[in-house]
C-alpha cells in the first residue's frame, strides 16, 4: 500500500508525540509514588514486627516526613547487679525543643539522578554539607576531679590546654591525679569501662537531697585514694581538655594533671545534691535495692553510660477492618458499625548512625471532633403533626 508523503509525515509526527508522552508519563509515575528513606522504611518494619501488626485486616499508614520532629537529649543507661540479678535502667531527659529539621538520614535518595555520575557526586557533597551543618549532639561541658583515669576515643582534632607539654600525636590516655580538675568540652558520651562494686547499707535519706548517691561517691573516692583502684572512664569525641594553672608542687610526669582542686563530689565536680535529676536517681536506686539497701552487703555497677542523642518523633496510624459494633435504632450503620477502626500512634526513635531505632511507641488520641446530628436523622423523616410532643403541666393541677 502506497503512503503519500504528507500522510507519512503526519504519521511519523504522531508516533513521535506518543513516544514523548509515554516517556513523560513514565517519569511522572516514578516521581509521584510515595517513597520513604531507607531508615524510615526499616523503622516501619521493626514497629510492625514488634507490635504484631502483620495481618490481612490491618493497614499501616502515615510515617509522613512532613510531620516528623527532631530533638536532642541525654540518655542515661545503668546496669545494676544484686544477688546475681541484673537490673537494666534507661532514663531519658525531656526534650524541650522539638522542631522540623532536614536530617540527611530523612532524605529520599533519587534513583533517577543517581544514574548520572556527576549527580551522584553532587548528592554526596550535599549530604556531607548537611551533616557538617547539623553536626552530632554533644554533652554540656563538665569537669572531672581526680584520682581518675580517662580513655579518649575518636578525638583526633582535640585541643589540649594543659599545664605541661604533651608530645603524643594522638592522646589516648590521661591520668588525673588526686586534687586535679579537668574541664571536658564537646564529648559525645561518657561511660564506665570496668564494673564497680559498692558496699551496703546505704546512708539514711535526707529530704530533698541525694545523700545516698553522694555518700557512695565519697566511699569510692576514698578507695581510689587509699588502695589505688582508679576508676577508668571512656570519653568519646571530646573537642578539648583544659585544666587550671598547676600548683608549685605539681609533678611533671607525662599525662598527669596536678592542679589546685577543691572539695568535690567525686568524680564529677560541681554537682548540686538537690538537683532534681540526682534526687530522682537517689530514690530510684533505693527502690531498686529494696530491703537490701539497709542490710550489710554490696551491689555492683556493671554499666554507667551517658550520651547525647538525636531523636525523631513521628506519627502513624493503624486501620483495622470492623463492622461488628452494636446496632442502635435510628442511627445509620456507618456510625454504629464502621467498616474500619483507626488507631493513632506516635513513635519516639533514636538516630543511630544510618539507622533509626524505636525507643517508645505510644497510642495517642486524635483531636476530638464535635459531632452533631440533625433532628430528622434521630427521629426519622416524619411530619411535625406525627412527632411526639409533651406539654408541661398546668399550674395548680396534679
Amino acid at each position: 500500500m502506497a503512503v503519500r508523503g504528507s500522510n507519512f509525515a503526519n504519521y511519523a509526527l504522531f508516533l513521535t508525540l506518543m513516544i514523548q508522552f509515554t516517556a513523560s508519563m513514565a517519569a511522572i509515575s516514578t516521581t509521584d509514588v510515595r517513597r520513604y528513606p531507607k531508615a524510615i522504611s526499616d523503622l516501619k518494619e521493626i514497629i510492625v514486627r514488634g507490635l504484631g501488626l502483620q495481618s490481612d485486616d490491618l493497614k499501616i499508614s502515615g510515617f509522613d516526613l512532613r510531620d516528623a520532629f527532631v530533638g536532642r537529649s541525654n540518655v542515661y543507661e545503668i546496669d545494676i547487679e544484686i544477688d546475681n540479678m541484673v537490673l537494666p535502667l534507661k532514663l531519658l531527659d525531656d526534650v524541650n525543643n522539638w522542631q522540623h529539621e532536614d536530617l540527611p538520614i530523612l532524605q529520599v535518595e533519587d534513583q533517577a539522578s543517581n544514574n548520572n555520575h556527576d549527580n551522584v557526586l553532587v548528592a554526596k557533597a550535599k549530604t556531607t554539607e548537611m551533616k557538617n551543618a547539623h553536626g552530632s549532639p554533644v554533652l554540656a561541658p563538665f569537669e572531672l576531679a581526680g584520682p581518675i583515669e580517662l580513655w579518649i576515643q575518636d578525638a583526633k582534632n582535640m585541643k589540649l590546654s594543659l599545664p605541661h607539654h604533651v608530645d603524643d600525636g594522638e592522646l589516648r590516655k590521661v591520668i588525673i591525679a588526686d586534687g586535679a580538675v579537668v574541664r571536658v568540652e564537646g564529648a559525645k558520651s561518657v561511660s564506665l569501662l570496668r564494673p564497680v562494686q559498692f558496699g551496703l547499707p546505704l546512708t539514711k535519706a535526707q529530704n530533698g537531697f541525694a545523700s545516698r548517691i553522694l555518700s557512695l561517691a565519697d566511699r569510692l573516692r576514698h578507695v581510689a585514694r587509699t588502695r589505688g583502684q582508679i576508676i577508668p572512664l571512656s570519653i568519646v569525641g571530646p573537642t578539648s581538655l583544659t585544666s587550671p594553672t598547676p600548683s608549685p608542687t605539681a609533678n611533671q610526669n607525662k599525662h598527669n594533671l596536678l592542679v589546685n582542686g577543691s572539695k568535690t563530689f567525686w568524680p564529677v565536680k560541681s554537682v548540686n545534691g538537690s538537683n532534681t535529676h540526682l534526687v530522682g536517681l537517689d530514690k530510684l536506686l533505693s527502690s531498686v535495692l529494696g530491703s537490701k539497701a539497709s542490710e550489710n552487703g554490696s551491689f555492683k555497677l556493671l554499666k554507667a553510660d551517658i550520651s547525647a542523642q538525636t531523636f525523631v518523633k513521628i506519627g502513624f496510624q493503624v486501620e483495622k477492618l470492623g463492622g461488628n459494633g452494636p446496632e442502635l435504632e435510628g442511627y445509620p450503620k456507618w456510625r454504629t458499625k464502621p467498616t474500619t477502626t483507626r488507631m493513632h500512634f506516635e513513635v519516639l526513635a533514636k538516630v543511630d548512625g544510618d539507622k533509626i531505632l524505636p525507643e517508645q511507641v505510644v497510642q495517642v488520641k486524635p483531636i476530638a471532633v464535635k459531632d452533631t446530628m440533625a433532628p430528622n436523622v434521630i427521629t426519622g423523616n416524619i411530619t411535625s403533626s406525627k412527632a411526639f410532643t409533651m406539654s408541661p403541666p398546668k399550674t395548680f393541677t396534679l
